[in-house]
Order: C-alpha cells, then sequence, then structure tokens
C-alpha cells in the first residue's frame, strides 16, 4: 500500500501546483476587479463632488496657485503670508463661490459660531429689531443667531440657557421689555460671555440700552421750535426708568407749567388722559409729547373727537418709531426711534469680540435716539 501512496506522490504534488497555479490566476483577477470598483468609486464620488456645485478649499488653492495650507491659512486669518496673497486668496474664493464647511471650521476654531438669543418679550416689538441689528452683524462673520423666548417664567428661562450651553453657543445676548428689570433667569458666572440689550444687565456686564433722556430732548425741542407754548406730557407708569428718564427732559425744557399725566401703556389711557385736559378749565395744550406711540395714537384720535386739528391746533409726538402705529396714525405720527437695530448691532459686535477673546470695557452704553418727523407736528418755519 505504501508502494501505491509513493507512486502516486509526484502526481498529486503536480496536480497541487497546478491547482495553487490557478487560484494564483483568480486571485489576480480578482484584485485587478476590485482594483477597477475602488477606482470607479473615487470617480463616482468625485463626479458627485461636482455635480453638487460645492466648491472646497482644493478649487480655492488650485485657482489662487497656492498649496492647500496657504489657502487654508489666508482664509483663517493665521500662519505668516505676505498681505496681497491673503487678499488674493480671499478674493478668489469669494469670486468662486468657496463657502467654509461650518463643522471644519468650528472643529478648528474650537467654537460653534452660534450665538444666542434670550428675551421675555414675547410679542416682539423690541426684540425683534434688536436681533435684526444682531443678525445683521454677525452674518458677516459667518456667526448664526437663534431666538429662545421665555416669557416670566424662571424654569423655562434655565431649560433654554442649559440648551444653548449643551449647543456650545459662543455667547448670549440677553433681550427684554424694558430697561430696568433683569430677564428671570440667572445668567451670572455662565462658561460663556454675556452682553445685555435692552433690559438690565449683571453687575460688571455690557449693557446697551437707548438714550431716553436725549430722546426726549429732541422731541420737546421740536415742538418749542413750532412755536408751541403749553406743551402737556402723556406718558406710562413713573415706576419705568424710561418714563422718569423722558419727564425728566420735558421738565428741564419746559418747566412745571402743567403736571405730567402717568398712566398704563395703552390706547385708553391716551383717551383718558386727553379728556381730563380737555375738562379742565383754563387754556388748552398746543403740543402734546407722548410717552409711546400707542397713547399718542388715541391722543390724535381725541383730539379729532373734540374737533381740534392736528397739526393745526396741537403738534403731537409719540416715542418708539413703533411703524405699525405711526404710519396708520392720522395724520401720520412724528415720534422718537429708539434706533433698537443699531443697539442690536452693537451688542451682537460686542459678544463677538468677547467670544473671540478680546477684552471689553463692562457697563452700561446709551446710544442715540432719532427723530422720525412726519405730519402731526407740522413743519418748522424755520426749516
Amino acid at each position: 500500500m505504501n508502494e501505491i501512496v509513493g507512486a502516486l506522490q509526484p502526481d498529486a504534488h503536480h496536480m497541487l501546483k497546478n491547482f495553487e497555479k490557478s487560484f494564483s490566476h483568480l486571485d489576480s483577477r480578482i484584485e485587478k476587479s476590485f482594483s477597477h470598483v475602488e477606482l470607479i468609486g473615487r470617480d463616482h464620488l468625485q463626479n458627485q463632488r461636482t455635480r453638487s456645485g460645492r466648491t472646497t478649499i482644493h478649487d480655492v488653492a488650485a485657482a489662487a496657485g497656492v498649496s492647500i495650507s496657504t489657502a487654508s491659512k489666508a482664509l483663517n486669518n493665521t500662519g505668516r503670508m505676505a498681505g496681497e496673497t491673503r487678499e488674493r486668496v480671499k478674493r478668489i474664493a469669494a469670486e468662486i463661490g468657496f463657502r467654509p464647511n461650518a463643522l471644519a471650521k468650528s472643529l478648528l476654531s474650537n467654537r460653534s459660531f452660534t450665538i444666542g438669543l434670550l428675551t421675555n418679550d414675547t410679542y416682539g416689538r423690541f426684540t425683534l429689531p434688536v436681533m435684526a441689528g444682531i443678525t445683521e452683524a454677525l452674518a458677516d462673520h459667518g456667526v448664526s443667531v437663534f431666538l429662545c423666548t421665555i416669557e416670566d417664567d424662571p424654569a423655562l428661562g434655565k431649560v433654554h440657557v442649559d440648551a444653548m450651553l449643551d449647543k456650545h453657543v459662543d455667547g448670549i445676548i440677553a433681550s427684554g421689555k424694558r430697561i430696568d428689570r433683569r430677564l428671570p433667569v440667572d445668567l451670572s458666572n455662565l462658561p460663556v460671555p454675556v452682553v445685555y440689550a435692552f433690559t438690565e444687565g449683571a453687575p460688571d456686564s455690557v449693557t446697551f440700552c437707548a438714550d431716553d433722556f436725549q430722546g426726549a430732548t429732541l422731541a420737546v425741542k421740536r415742538l418749542i421750535g413750532l412755536g408751541r407754548r403749553r406743551i402737556a406730557h402723556i406718558t406710562g407708569p413713573e415706576s419705568f426708568v424710561s418714563v422718569r428718564e423722558r419727564s425728566r427732559a420735558y421738565r428741564r425744557l419746559v418747566g412745571d407749567t402743567l403736571p405730567v399725566l402717568y398712566g398704563e401703556w395703552s390706547e385708553a389711557w391716551g383717551h383718558e388722559a386727553i379728556a381730563k385736559l380737555w375738562m379742565t378749565p383754563g387754556p388748552k395744550p398746543d403740543g402734546i409729547f407722548c410717552g409711546n406711540d400707542q397713547i399718542a395714537r388715541a391722543v390724535v384720535d381725541g383730539l379729532r373727537e373734540r374737533g381740534v386739528r392736528v397739526p393745526e391746533d396741537v403738534s403731537v409726538i409719540g416715542f418708539d418709531n413703533w411703524e405699525i402705529v405711526a404710519a396708520q396714525t392720522r395724520p401720520p405720527l412724528t415720534t422718537v426711534d429708539m434706533n433698537l437695530k443699531a443697539l442690536g448691532r452693537e451688542a451682537g459686535l460686542t459678544v463677538l469680540a468677547l467670544a473671540e477673546g478680546h477684552a471689553v470695557e463692562p457697563g452700561i452704553r446709551t446710544l442715540p435716539c432719532e427723530l422720525i418727523v412726519r405730519q402731526s407736528c407740522g413743519r418748522d418755519s424755520k426749516l
């Protein structure tokens, strides 16, 4: 038996060799096939990228004739290079429509490029123009803003703040309905910078608000310039800092000839105040400065109901430049604009500077108001 096996061994060895060659050849063909599939996959991905229209850093580098590393440094304002090269790369990137990948950018800079805006102004009367300014200021820096409204609920406020921190926002802007009240949530000792706009800020914070005294001064001086001598002031609750500041400016220019009429921020109060003034014996006002546009619209309506012409008999000026009210008043209302959009821009640029590590002096910063002249006060004869 062993002799038979021994006799067969050379043939078995030969068969084994042939078998190995066959599989070696087959293995080579399989390898080539998969290599071909891999090349097809790469071409497919490249074609997909081309069809998507997404311009990459590779395209920028090629178009500018620089390395990918140089292109990246130029676009991220890092590294050393000639200023001309940096500007050329940026210009070419803009021309060919390059848009940095947000995730990659955030990973490189350890920033999310998002800012949280927290407010209890659910109606949006003050916050929306502030947000418009913030968005306008930060858009060119690739920073997005997302808004969270908390009404006056501390628990909801904490939920939103925690959510912002979970999203790794670069900073938070707090905004509200009045400058002398804080939001019902603690924003101190957060790991991100906080800036306040049109709400009371924490100690050692940066707070932006409109200059109520300056704005009221513009309004009253306008009435005086029109030749008005008996100027009344109808305004909101005396507990508001803004009301006291506007009244202080009024008193400084007009004196104590007429009492300041404090009431509510409503049209109902405007009608009631006009009734009180016209029921009081003696000369009637020839000019009225109102604490907000809602009161002013009611004042104009109340005067019309009594046969008093605006602006011929009485000039009326409001405050806020709430356009949906001011423009629909008949005649259209002259009013003070608090420039909330500009206030938002300043707040946005400030929180961005803080997020980038720049030193910013804390304190309250008041921005000037602007008088928007329409028909309710008439024309100055000197103009």
